[in-house]
């Protein structure tokens, strides 16, 4: 059946709390994943989950934000939103990735970094940019899978891949729509008609050459069997293109990578009217 959701319906979709988060495709993507944990400079981000597993018996790294799933949980995990020390850990475990020659996973759900004191002072912005300045040279397959949330800086800085691919029902756009309507309009109550001028949604961004694959999802999460069969599928598909991807030559997949976030944004000029 067609999908007939506007853009912010698939907005404030993402944000169910009833959506598979980071920990869910963890536990139906990968066996005997390990957990690291730290920056090496600061802390731990419980913001930002990431380690090693196994997917189909391919040693792997694994990083995701994430929200969690009821309140004390989201408070915990501070509502996804990454702090400098996530973005840190991030890399610190993508560069250890790289020196083993094991391909990396992401998986995005956040709508922005965090935007505090703490994370201003511990230099938020930094971390966001030397995330994007190394991930662009990482000799080693990266795969992005947008799940959910992809609001701004604090989704890119984890989305510089060979391959992004979008949930159907997920977002990945410069802003939210409530803050890019506060900004334009002074008005939040706008969101749903800047949802739409945003061209956010999965199905534009595949349009664009933004995202290579849009993922279908189940219509229901909370249904073991329809999340099962999801996983189950999805794993399949990650796998696949990983062994494809690790066949591709270190330096030329440095240069595809290049190649591909070059071209994000060319347009064909109109003649003068």
């Amino acid at each position: 059946m067609e999908n007939k959701l506007t853009a912010y319906e698939k907005v404030r979709l993402t944000r169910h709390s009833g959506r598979a988060t980071v920990v869910d495709y963890i536990e139906g993507l990968f066996d005997d994943f390990i957990e690291l944990h730290g920056d090496r400079r600061f802390g731990d981000d419980p913001a930002v989950i990431g380690g090693i597993a196994n997917l189909c018996g391919m040693p792997v790294t694994v990083v995701g934000t994430e929200k969690g799933h009821n309140l004390k949980e989201r408070i915990d995990r501070n509502f996804g939103c990454a702090l400098p020390e996530g973005y840190r850990k991030a890399l610190r475990l993508i560069k250890q990735a790289e020196k083993f020659n094991r391909p990396v996973i992401t998986f995005v759900d956040i709508q922005g970094a965090n935007c505090g004191t703490g994370a201003e002072e511990r230099g938020i912005g930094e971390a966001i940019a030397e995330n994007l300045y190394e991930l662009g040279s990482v000799k080693t397959p990266i795969l992005t899978v947008v799940i959910g949330e992809g609001g701004s800086g604090g989704a890119l800085a984890l989305s510089v891949a060979d391959e992004i691919w979008m949930l159907e029902n997920a977002y990945y756009s410069v802003i939210t729509p409530e803050s890019c309507a506060s900004i334009l309009y002074k008005e939040p109550s706008r969101a749903a008609e800047v949802a739409e001028q945003l061209k956010l949604t999965a199905d534009d961004l595949h349009s664009f050459g933004v995202v290579e694959r849009i993922v279908r999802e189940p219509q229901d999460f909370s249904d073991a069997a329809q999340k099962s069969a999801f996983m189950t599928a999805l794993k399949a598909d990650v796998f696949a293109k990983l062994i494809a991807l690790k066949k591709v030559n270190a330096k030329k997949l440095v240069r595809n990578r290049y190649e591909k976030f070059r071209k994000i944004g060319r347009y064909a000029e109109f003649g003068r009217r």
